[in-house]
């Protein structure tokens, strides 16, 4: 499958953004998928994590209350509305894609074996 994520952009903090992550193929709906970031001089983090179903949902502590996640199967995309951005939240966001047959989310990036080409945030102070 190939991810190609959009949506990124520059925001003053306090403002919103929507990432979307648009998925080829035919099998959308069998992929648990993820929201990961990386700051300049990070390691990347997960955001939040989503069963196939939709589910089971993980959120970061950090993102939680202000992220959320969605998934239209019917259009192969997955979404991140994300509100309330602060200027810690600045980073380049990946989605990513595991297929699976189970009822689970993953948080660990390794267990992702497709990966968007990633969408920069930035939020101003």
């Amino acid at each position: 499958v190939q991810l190609q994520a959009s949506g990124g952009g520059l925001v003053q903090a306090g403002g919103s953004l929507r990432l979307s992550c648009a998925a080829s193929g035919r099998t959308f709906s069998s992929y648990a998928m993820g929201w990961f970031r990386q700051a300049p001089g990070k390691e990347r983090e997960v955001v939040v994590a989503m069963s196939r179903s939709g589910g089971s949902i993980y959120y970061a502590d950090s993102v939680k209350g202000r992220f959320t996640i969605s998934r239209d199967n019917a259009k192969n995309t997955v979404y991140l509305q994300m509100n309330s951005l602060k200027p810690e939240d600045t980073a380049v966001y990946y989605c990513a894609a595991r297929s699976t047959a189970g009822g689970s989310y993953f948080q660990r990036s390794s267990a992702y074996d497709y990966w968007g080409q990633g969408t920069l945030v930035t939020v101003s102070s």
